[in-house]
């Protein structure tokens, strides 16, 4: 997913100015989490529905349909998230935008890069994905674009290294 944004200037700038090219994360990471949500919420509610009737009675059993109501809720806000995140890279920085209540935008200068990695955990592997992680002198500025197709984190990483050692700021 990829969006640009246009918008023109005042009349002190230039007629036009383009925004950053940004790019969305792949499907994998909401069915990921999706499955996650399930694989949890699924098995407690029949659970919750057979202590109920064992212990209390059967008619508290319609109290088990409480994680299901939450699963549609999380069902729902999984996808929000998951359409928040997006990252552009610009010719100085790498900008990563995320959130729908709190939006988060973090912006991480090349030139300040310290270490850049790729991580991919079990369940990331079996669905194709990992994580890119970049690492600042500054700990609150370290950012992480998750669910990313392993070539793309790859390229990425290859490409935020060379272009932070071409810029490195030094400390």
């Amino acid at each position: 997913m990829k969006t640009g944004a246009a918008g023109a200037a005042g009349p002190a700038g230039p007629a036009s100015t383009t925004g950053p090219d940004w790019t969305g994360l792949p499907t994998g990471l909401l069915k990921l989490r999706r499955l996650l949500l399930l694989v949890w919420l699924v098995p407690l509610t029949v659970a919750l529905g057979v202590l109920l009737a064992m212990f209390v009675g059967p008619g508290w059993t319609a109290f088990a349909v409480l994680p299901l109501a939450l699963l549609a809720w999380g069902w729902v806000m999984l996808g929000r998230n998951w359409r928040s995140w997006r990252y552009a890279e610009r010719a100085d920085d790498l900008l990563i935008s995320r959130g729908v209540l709190w939006h988060q935008e973090t912006i991480v200068p090349y030139g300040r890069m310290q270490l850049v990695e790729v991580t991919s955990g079990p369940l990331e592997r079996k669905f194709g994905l990992a994580s890119l992680q970049l690492h600042t002198a500054a700990a609150a500025t370290d950012a992480t674009i998750p669910g990313l197709v392993p070539a793309e984190a790859e390229r990425l990483r290859d490409r935020l290294t060379e272009l932070g050692e071409a810029r490195s700021a030094g400390l």
